[in-house]
């Protein structure tokens, strides 16, 4: 250590000698040119005629380089989009604000969300973002899908320009490498990271059964999901309910096991599933197998206008009994107007309605506990219905009302885009309702049979605390 600090400086005290001669012999030498110039000038004959000449050289010369540099400058101009000093009078904060609102519309955005199958080999991906770089597309997040016969799913979230057409990314795309891909547009809920969403959405299961189908939709995106029971309601087996344990994965659609008996379908048409995403799902059915059927026992308690009380809660198959005392107390009317069938099959829907595997159901009891109305939200598929059924005695209280409300307080909740409602155009007590919810609705009549659409999307705010605040405040 001793050696390596001493020879370094050694060398640099040796080499300051040498700077130092070279220094004095170039002093020497512009002290003798200098005193030969000071000879010729002062014991010339034209030694005032070299000075003349000499200044007037100098002066053409710097004049010729001030015309050249001005000529030829590259320096902006002031008007260009170079910052300025701002003008008297005129704040250096307003100066920031008009900066920040021009990057602001120039730095204007979309979001993508993007998929596209590539090559298992080092560089493929590679290749797809140097393309989005090239076109200013941001990546902001990216999941792998590996396909089991060789390949990729690469599934992008992007923010691009504006003027940046899907189009024009898709053949950014190709050109790169990707086949098979799609896009379409994304929102600011698509910013959560996939596992984040993924236990969010396994919470919600976990605190209620009827999550599962609502789940399934918000993990795989656009499909249809139908859940098929064991048995038809004549006690045959149901086609297509005897899916294996492990599942089935066929391109576009997916048959799970559902823990409550049949099977759960999963068709999505425009995008095939991955195997990532077939074990997502299954993990999630997995979940709900192992927690059994629940169900929140939350409940509100109302005061109807003539001061009754009612209580408001969610009903499962533990209330099937009660439900069928209620059919025995309804006129064969109110169960006509409620099924759309023969009166005697009216008990044999209440096994399907009250599971949680197929929508939400909610009860209202007296306060001596007994059921004298039921609202149903029903997954159809991509769809859901809405339906009610009051027992005959407690019609025309505001019941109806009541429930109607919570029910499109859960589908917006839920993400429903609308909800449907089928009943007969004498039932003017449902028709009623529907228009009380405030919403646009649509009617279509086919032979007797009203079907009433909702839009859910122009939910007034009002409506929407309204119907919650009491689910926030139940105990």
């Amino acid at each position: 250590m001793t050696e390596r600090n001493h020879a370094p400086a050694h060398r640099h005290h040796r080499h300051h000698w040498r700077r130092d001669l070279v220094e004095l012999a170039a002093l020497f030498c512009a002290v003798a040119v200098a005193d030969g110039i000071a000879n010729l000038v002062a014991h010339g004959p034209h030694g005032p005629v070299l000075l003349i000449a000499s200044a007037v050289a100098l002066l053409v010369t710097t004049a010729f380089h001030t015309w050249w540099a001005r000529r030829h400058s590259h320096a902006p101009p002031p008007s260009s989009t170079a910052p300025s000093d701002p003008a008297p009078g005129t704040t250096a904060a307003t100066s920031a604000s008009g900066s920040t609102s021009e990057s602001a519309t120039a730095a204007t955005t979309s979001l993508w969300r993007m998929r596209t199958t590539v090559r298992d080999e080092p560089g493929s991906l590679a290749a797809i973002c140097s393309a989005l770089a090239h076109h200013g597309v941001d990546i902001l997040t990216l999941q792998t899908h590996p396909l089991p016969e060789g390949g990729t799913v690469d599934e992008f979230l992007l923010r691009s320009p504006q003027q940046l057409a899907a189009a024009d990314l898709s053949r950014a795309i190709a050109g790169a490498g990707g086949h098979s891909t799609w896009i379409e547009r994304a929102d600011a809920h698509d910013l959560v990271d996939t596992p984040t969403r993924v236990l969010g959405l396994a919470t919600r299961t976990a605190l209620d059964a009827a999550e599962l189908p609502l789940a399934l939709r918000q993990l795989l995106g656009r499909c249809t999901i139908h859940s098929i029971p064991a048995t038809t309601l004549s006690g045959r087996p149901n086609a297509g309910a005897d899916a294996p344990v492990e599942g089935v994965l066929e391109a576009t659609v997916m048959r799970l096991r559902d823990p409550s008996g049949g099977a759960i379908t999963v068709e999505r048409p425009y995008l095939p599933f991955t195997p990532t995403e077939f074990a997502r799902a299954r993990a999630l059915v997995e979940l709900d197998a192992r927690l059994g059927p629940r169900v929140p026992r939350s409940q509100d308690v109302l005061t109807l206008p003539e001061g009754n009380e009612i209580t408001v809660r969610r009903a499962d198959g533990s209330d099937l009994a009660a439900a069928r005392a209620m059919h025995d107390r309804c006129s064969e009317r109110t169960l006509g107007l409620r099924y759309h069938g023969p009166v005697a099959d009216a008990d044999r829907y209440l096994g399907h309605l009250l599971s949680p595997r197929f929508g939400r159901t909610l009860a209202a009891t007296t306060a001596s506990g007994k059921l004298v109305a039921l609202g149903h939200l029903l997954w159809d598929g991509d769809e859901t219905e809405v339906a009610l059924l009051i027992e005959d005695d407690w019609q025309r209280r505001g019941i109806g009302s009541e429930l109607l409300g919570r029910l499109i307080a859960l589908a917006v909740e839920a993400g429903c885009d609308s909800v449907y409602a089928v009943t007969q155009s004498s039932n003017t007590g449902m028709v009623a309702a529907m228009r009380g919810l405030g919403l646009p609705l649509d009617y279509q009549i086919e032979e007797g049979t009203l079907v009433i659409t909702a839009r859910l999307d122009a939910t007034p705010v009002a409506s929407r605390v309204a119907y919650e605040l009491p689910r926030a405040q139940q105990p």
